[in-house]
């Protein structure tokens, strides 16, 4: 009997609001692929949880159903790829596998008092010298903390070896592997406020200062590596793990950002820019954060970063919340048909503001409204802010790397099929903005990593070759209409921000 075909690669996206898989042949072309979404727990004001169980479930039947939609076998993949939501923090049992508490989601801000309080002892400076990041409850290091000292027996337990930390791709390759491996990559790891990003080690003083014990934490990987095996009897087939990456990171490599200077943003949940500033350690002077994009061979590729929390986020509240449309695709046509006379602001800062503002207590308001207004000029404002808060983004960032007249920026994520948010924001930004032909890159990304790890697709020179643009936006507005819109925008902001901030 002949051995089966093992080209097609398997890419698990495990993102914020649903999990999906993809499996993808050896051209890049996706051949299969699945989706579900999981419920969002919100037992206080500002805490967003997830039950790991539901979603380690979910990841398991979307992996199966993209494969059979490929109309393939487990048999059939060469590698899997993870890419997780990152900063959501799990702690687990080391011998049942069992989650001590629900997961803390990365939009979770019940350890904003904490992270004041580190502020106010003048320790933020020092973190983010070793870390590149803000304490911000952001991060995974100070959820980490809250779930030791506020689980019942959790402090003593880790203290004594029987609990484990992980991003939610540790915790998926630990179910993966039947508790074999309990290891994390470079990206992930420095998204914890635990990680030195120079020396790519835990940083054992910032270990102190959250009182984490050592013992807990995975070991870091490169992107690409040796991650373990998946159980034959999880998916089918024993499958080695070859990449992993959290989810922006996988992104820039998917729309294969490998040069220094090269933009990337991702309309997600929450949107997320990046600009590859090679092997310099960049020191932000506008509050962005400064990250590891990629570690390979050993090497280690840093970017500048920012964050927005609430993006497709914000639409999905436009549905759930206000429930004023049925699907995000109507936004766009609201958009179209509102009243241009109204100047309408919503600063969705639901969950406090992200880059480059960290203002934790912020919360989300509309200005500029009239009797006129409605579910149309609502609809507009969110997408609006979307593009407002990118140029927020790509300004501090330009100024941190210095003069960068030629901006591109390549998208993806949801957001993105948008045509007119496209528009809207290479209008904002004054700059082309370019979608791919395969929006998918987050998951792309990390397909690539395990498919040039597994020896079926190019390394990355190779793989920029592949990437092409499906549509490029060019902008369109006259510069006063850009400036006084933009000028409303940070006037709206001016009036959200709290009195801590």
């Amino acid at each position: 009997m002949s051995s089966p075909d093992k080209t097609a690669i398997l890419a698990i996206d495990q993102g914020t609001t649903s999990s999906r898989a993809i499996v993808f042949g050896q051209d890049q072309s996706m051949l299969g692929s699945a989706q579900q979404e999981f419920a969002q727990h919100f037992p206080k004001s500002g805490w967003v949880e997830h039950d790991a169980e539901e979603i380690w479930e979910g990841v398991i039947e979307v992996c199966k159903a993209a494969i059979e939609d490929a109309g393939l076998r487990a048999e059939n993949i060469a590698a899997i790829g993870i890419t997780n939501q990152r900063e959501t923090t799990l702690v687990w049992d080391r011998k049942t596998g069992k989650p001590i508490y629900n997961a803390i989601v990365w939009q979770d801000r019940r350890t904003s008092e904490f992270c004041a309080d580190l502020k106010e002892q003048g320790l933020e400076a020092e973190v983010t010298e070793r870390s590149g990041l803000l304490l911000d409850p952001y991060f995974s290091g100070t959820k980490l903390r809250w779930l030791l000292e506020n689980v019942e027996g959790a402090r003593a337990k880790a203290e004594n070896g029987d609990l484990v930390f992980g991003t939610i791709d540790t915790f998926l390759i630990w179910r993966l592997t039947g508790g074999k491996r309990h290891v994390t990559d470079a990206t992930n790891a420095a998204r914890t406020l635990m990680y030195n990003i120079g020396e790519n080690v835990w940083d054992e003083r910032l270990l102190e200062i959250l009182n984490v014990p050592t013992k807990m934490l995975p070991e870091v990987l490169d992107c690409a590596a040796d991650f373990g095996v998946a159980d034959a009897e999880i998916l089918g087939a024993e499958i080695p793990i070859y990449g992993v990456a959290g989810d922006q990171q996988a992104a820039t490599m998917g729309n294969a950002c490998f040069e220094p200077g090269m933009f990337k943003s991702t309309y997600g949940t929450g949107c997320f820019a990046l600009l590859n500033t090679g092997s310099d350690k960049v020191t932000s002077k506008n509050r962005m954060l400064t990250t590891i994009a990629y570690r390979l061979n050993g090497e280690t590729t840093y970017a500048l970063e920012g964050s927005i929390f609430m993006a497709g986020a914000t639409v999905q509240w436009l549905r759930d919340g206000l429930k004023i449309i049925d699907d995000a695709a109507q936004t766009s046509e609201m958009a179209d048909a509102a009243d241009p006379e109204q100047s309408v602001y919503l600063v969705p800062a639901f969950v406090g503001l992200g880059a480059p503002y960290w203002d934790s207590e912020s919360r989300g308001a509309l200005f500029g409204m009239t009797r006129a207004t409605g579910p149309n000029e609502i609809a507009k404002a969110a997408l609006e802010a979307v593009c407002y808060q990118t140029r927020d983004l790509l300004e501090a960032m330009q100024s941190d790397w210095g003069d960068a007249e030629d901006t591109i920026l390549r998208v993806d994520g949801g957001m993105v099929a948008s045509d007119w948010t496209m528009q809207c924001l290479a209008n904002m930004l004054a700059a082309p903005v370019d979608r791919p032909n395969i929006l998918e890159t987050t998951a792309l990304g990390v397909a690539w990593l395990a498919g040039s790890r597994a020896g079926v697709w190019p390394d990355a020179e190779g793989f920029a070759k592949t990437w092409s643009r499906e549509r490029r936006f060019e902008p369109s507005m006259d510069a006063d209409t850009r400036k006084n819109l933009y000028a409303g925008w940070q006037d709206a902001v001016g009036r959200t921000l709290s009195t801590k901030s």
